[in-house]
């Protein structure tokens, strides 16, 4: 389940090398500019982007709260929640952020009843759910919109996005390809071109990702179909129409731009967090424990861990 490939991009670099002819774009400032094409003439994606919103934490319109995990205040009131003992030393550090959210439509998402139970319970369950703290691959839609720089390389018949977050990666085939033989943590994705529309449809997912950290899922019926429109040489509409009969009623949408990072020395920087959660996944095995207690000017926090069933044991 943690399988993590290793692809390098130097073919796709070395094809997409050349391949760039300009067009020009005026801006709302009325100053002219050189939108990248490919040598058959559609928009070249190729760089460093990265969305500016606050989907990786709740697709869903929401209000800011004092924690990522909260329980219930002095008050009987749902609305009156105070951070829970793994947010509270965190402070304003740990909390979350209000968004208008970015579905589309009535900014709902259209669970089933038996799946929007599955969600509070996963939202509630957040530290222990979540494959984002197990530094699991994070699945699409999910890695386009975290709060890490990905980076586009294109050629004509393959894209490939690389992604900061646990060295993830997607190759977006355009041209004919057997499809994989097992379910996948960031699916199979094939593209086509409408105008000057990336049209990508991504299947084959396993059940284990996230959509984000408020405890929206899917099963291993996902389907989705993705759209990168440019907008202006460093900004693409990106829109994913999302289908799942086993946990949605309906296909819903979601959709957001993207933005090109501009600093003239960006590049790409990993971050490999398998490392740092081997004390968390693994550090109850220890014969003496590491991480017990830690102790701060004005809070004490122990640690007292559970030892997971053996079908979870074997999971991480």
């Amino acid at each position: 389940m943690r399988n993590r490939t290793s692809v390098s991009i130097l073919v796709f670099t070395a094809a997409a090398v050349g391949a760039i002819v300009s067009a020009s774009v005026m801006r709302p400032s009325g100053q002219t500019v050189r939108a990248a094409r490919t040598a058959d003439d559609h928009p070249n994606f190729s760089g460093i982007w990265q969305a500016n919103n606050e989907a990786h934490w709740d697709l869903q319109a929401h209000a800011a709260r004092a924690g990522a995990v909260t329980q219930q205040g002095a008050f009987d009131l749902s609305y009156v929640q105070v951070p829970a003992a793994p947010s509270l030393p965190f402070g304003a550090a740990g909390g979350v952020p209000g968004s208008l959210g970015v579905v589309d439509g009535d900014g709902q998402i259209p669970y089933t009843p038996g799946a929007a139970a599955q969600k509070q319970e996963n939202a509630e369950n957040w530290l222990d759910r979540d494959p984002e703290i197990d530094c699991f691959l994070p699945g699409v839609p999910r890695a386009m919109y975290m709060p890490y720089p990905f980076q586009i390389t294109q050629s004509t018949n393959k894209i490939y996005m690389t992604f900061t977050f646990s060295n993830a990666a997607r190759v977006i085939h355009l041209d004919e390809v057997e499809g994989p033989p097992d379910y996948k943590w960031m699916g199979h994705s094939v593209g086509r071109w409408e105008g000057d529309t990336l049209v990508v449809e991504v299947t084959d997912f396993n059940d284990q990702s996230w959509f984000d950290r408020a405890g929206n899922f899917h099963s291993n019926q996902l389907h989705l179909v993705e759209r990168f429109t440019p907008l202006t040489p460093d900004a693409i509409h990106y829109e994913v129409t999302i289908d799942d009969p086993e946990v949605f009623t309906r296909p819903w949408k979601i959709s957001m731009p993207l933005y090109r990072r501009l600093e003239p020395d960006i590049q790409l920087l990993e971050y490999r967090c398998q490392e740092f959660v081997e004390e968390l996944q693994f550090g109850h095995l220890r014969k003496e424990q590491l991480v017990r207690r830690w102790e701060g000017e004005t809070l004490i926090v122990d640690i007292t861990r559970k030892v997971p069933a053996a079908d979870q044991l074997y999971v991480r």
